[in-house]
């Protein structure tokens, strides 16, 4: 991979991520918002698809060449050896219901590896960036951007526990590992969706467990991650975007986490 041609991109991703974002507050807690169910039964907005239509706009003009991959529209092939994967809104649910713990994600993948990633939480203005080698970093209302790190707490009983959704333990025939780092954490809580992966990235939360994602979930927060000396892996410990579940840690006790996640294996 190209330095200057992640760089350019990541200047893109954190600019596009950051106006897809401003526009989704112009419905965020509106009384007329309409939701519809999708063929999977999750909502979906206009609000997710006008900010998936601006991304890929502002995309296509600058990189023309590079493929689109978006969890509202469909994919755009590409030659370049690039491919952006969108996910507009993540926690649609959040979203809709007035809370602000949602986020606008924008990850470019290269060679099948996720090499930059920008979230951006538009209702608490705060946004953490990465790109391969480029390092992690973190901006909060108009501050000027200090690095994102990991924090140092070296075990799960002094750690920050989060989740998206408890429920989707059980869904998977997982509701026991659910129980085990629960009862493992000093503190757990279900500041879930990209959110709860900021938290870890920026030294607020040791570990943050989905058992389902997609790849639009995953491909922002691996590079993130990483670049912030911690860690997203499969629940097997493989670091991938592509496993359909994600687990971020501060490194220090993604050991212990994979004692209790790699025995659940996936038994849905």
């Amino acid at each position: 991979m190209n330095p200057g041609e992640l760089s350019d991109r990541l200047e893109l991703a954190r600019s596009a991520a950051r106006e897809a974002g401003q526009l989704t507050l112009q419905y965020f807690q509106g009384d007329d918002l309409a939701v519809e169910l999708k063929s999977d039964a999750s909502p979906v907005t206009i609000a997710d698809r006008q900010s998936e239509q601006l991304l890929r706009m502002r995309i296509a003009a600058e990189f023309p060449d590079d493929a689109i991959l978006g969890e509202e529209l469909p994919e755009r092939d590409g030659t370049s050896g690039y491919r952006w994967i969108l996910d507009p809104i993540d926690g649609t649910k959040s979203f809709i219901r007035g809370v602000p713990l949602y986020g606008t994600l924008v990850g470019v993948e290269h060679s099948g590896r996720s090499a930059v990633g920008v979230i951006y939480i538009p209702g608490l203005d705060e946004c953490v960036y990465a790109s391969v080698g480029l390092g992690a970093w973190y901006e909060h209302a108009g501050q000027p951007p200090k690095r994102a790190r990991v924090s140092a707490r070296p075990t799960l009983s002094e750690a920050l526990f989060c989740t998206s959704a408890v429920g989707s333990f059980a869904d998977t025939g997982r509701a026991e590992a659910y129980e085990r780092l629960q009862a493992a954490c000093r503190v757990s809580r279900t500041w879930g969706d990209c959110y709860g992966y900021l938290l870890v990235a920026t030294g607020r939360a040791e570990l943050m467990v989905d058992p389902i994602m997609n790849v639009w979930d995953a491909a922002a927060i691996q590079p993130i991650l990483e670049e912030a000396g911690g860690t997203f892996t499969d629940w097997q410990g493989h670091p991938t975007i592509h496993s359909g579940e994600g687990i971020a840690t501060n490194g220090r006790v993604l050991d212990e986490v994979l004692k209790i996640t790699a025995e659940a294996g996936r038994r849905d």
